[in-house]
């Protein structure tokens, strides 16, 4: 049940970065059922790849994390929201991520702080 919840915030999530900024999208009427069916696959696409590739890549990069004090994790939060639409558009899903900056990079950061406030709300388990 914790896993649908999340999923489902990651969509809100996503919902707020397309309203808000320019170059983020979804090639469907707005706020119809199948609308909402894209955002929820693509908040999966977007959860796996967090999943699977952020923590590969957040190790490679991790002088540089130190660095520069913890903002190249906006880099790769980008670029993992640039991936999540390369890949949605490979498989005919109609979700665009237009360029790295600035759709991406201020998609991600809003994606981030929504997801993180919507957190806020969803009960732990432990």
């Amino acid at each position: 049940m914790r896993f649908i919840i999340r999923t489902l915030a990651a969509a809100v999530a996503l919902w707020v970065a397309i309203q808000l900024v320019p170059g983020i999208g979804v090639d469907l009427e707005a706020n119809t059922a199948q609308y909402w069916g894209v955002l929820v696959i693509v908040a999966l696409i977007f959860g796996i790849i967090n999943a699977i590739v952020k923590p590969i890549v957040k190790t490679l990069g991790c002088a540089l994390i130190v660095l520069t004090l913890g903002l190249f994790l906006l880099v790769i939060n980008a670029a993992m929201l640039l991936l999540t639409g390369f890949i949605a558009e490979q498989v005919d899903i109609p979700f665009h991520v237009d360029d790295f900056y600035p759709a991406a990079f201020w998609g991600a950061v809003i994606i981030s702080v929504v997801s993180w406030l919507l957190g806020l709300f969803i009960p732990d388990n432990d």
